[in-house]
């Protein structure tokens, strides 16, 4: 039986647990803390910024993959240098730990991506500014940003005094673009690709709110755009398992690389009822190099919903008792204000009637009245 050891005990790391079971592989989770939502599967529990527990995890799995995206890539080196198999490996992980080195390696490679430049101090402002077209520009912390943390829109570089401070800050021109886009694929050691149709992502205050399969109203060409731009990238850095690139869709008709996670991701929730085979099965099929499954939709479209705070055992109930075919995952999560606490999946042939049912189940979890 392959070992499969996930670093992180988050919500990425519990749903690989169902796949994983069908799979036949021994899934064992490195968490952070006891009582982790991949609490099932958690075999050590630890600081995963210490190489030593790291080591003794690892040595004990086949291949080591990831929940999240915030492990030392020297760490990871040192792991592969010592013959563990890391995937992705930390080469390609390191453009997710930093988004400069990340817009580096994507201009290496020629992708659209927004016009950017990097500030550190007033003697780099003028320059940077007309690289990225002026104010209002979007101003992101390199390390350590994520779900709208990190990112600021600026008129004055007075608004990051605070940042450039304490060390270098991205600029991003402020793409006018009329909605987001994700293209996921997947990627096995031996070369074999397999994406999936690209999703638009709806974005509330920073943090994903739904998102819709495939994305509605989006052109053959920029279906294949999408595609050809994640392949790209998987296969000049050697990704292994799950790519998401999430995307703008500019006014112009342009398609623009925003940010790339290497991991299952949340755009990918929604295919676990919309497709033959789930992202976390994908993933775990990539990394063991196993042949990658069927992206094939088996709806004509699905809506996924973020529910966000706490999920409640007896509004969930009623939720679905009154839409039973739409599908609640709970993560387990401690409440807390704006934590994804789970999700919900609606599949169907029409959009406004698939994403209506979503939303009303979203919003009986929200304990708001719904008259439906």
């Amino acid at each position: 039986m392959v070992c499969v050891g996930v670093i992180g005990g988050g919500q990425l790391a519990r749903m690989m647990i169902p796949a994983a079971i069908n799979l036949g592989i021994d899934l064992r989770v490195f968490a952070e803390a006891e009582g982790s939502s991949a609490s099932m599967a958690v075999s050590h529990v630890g600081d995963y910024s210490q190489l030593s527990e790291l080591e003794a995890f690892a040595h004990n799995c086949d291949v080591i993959t990831f929940d999240h995206e915030h492990v030392p890539i020297a760490h990871l080196e040192a792991l592969q240098a010592q013959g563990v198999r890391v995937y992705p490996p930390p080469d390609a992980l390191s453009l997710t730990h930093n988004k400069i080195v990340m817009r580096h390696a994507l201009a290496a490679l020629g992708v659209p991506q927004p016009r950017w430049a990097v500030v550190e101090s007033e003697a780099d402002y003028d320059l940077a500014l007309r690289e990225v077209g002026g104010f209002p520009c979007v101003a992101k912390l390199p390390v350590g940003g994520y779900d709208g943390k990190g990112v600021r829109v600026i008129d004055s570089f007075g608004a990051i005094a605070d940042w450039t401070a304490a060390g270098k800050v991205l600029l991003e021109e402020k793409v006018d673009f009329r909605r987001e886009l994700a293209q996921l694929g997947a990627r096995r050691p031996s070369g074999q690709w397999v994406p999936w149709p690209v999703v638009e992502t709806r974005q509330a205050e920073g943090v994903c709110s739904e998102v819709l399969a495939p994305a509605p109203g989006i052109s053959p060409r920029q279906s294949a755009e999408a595609e050809s731009i994640a392949r790209s990238i998987a296969e000049s850095i050697a990704v292994v398992g799950v790519l998401a690139v999430e995307l703008f869709d500019t006014t112009d008709g342009r398609i623009l690389v925003n940010e790339l996670a290497m991991r299952p991701h949340n755009s990918g929730h929604v295919f676990t009822e919309l497709s033959v085979t789930s992202q976390f099965e994908q993933h775990l099929r990539a990394v063991t190099d196993f042949p990658l499954g069927s992206p094939e939709l088996i709806s004509g479209i699905g809506v996924m919903a973020n529910v966000f705070g706490h999920v409640d055992d007896l509004l969930a109930r009623t939720a679905s008792e009154r839409f039973p075919e739409v599908k609640i995952h709970d993560y387990t999560k401690a409440p807390r204000p704006g934590r994804k606490a789970g999700h919900c999946v609606a599949v169907g042939s029409d959009v406004a009637d698939t994403l209506g049912r979503a939303l009303a189940v979203r919003a009986i979890l929200r304990g708001e009245n719904y008259d439906g």
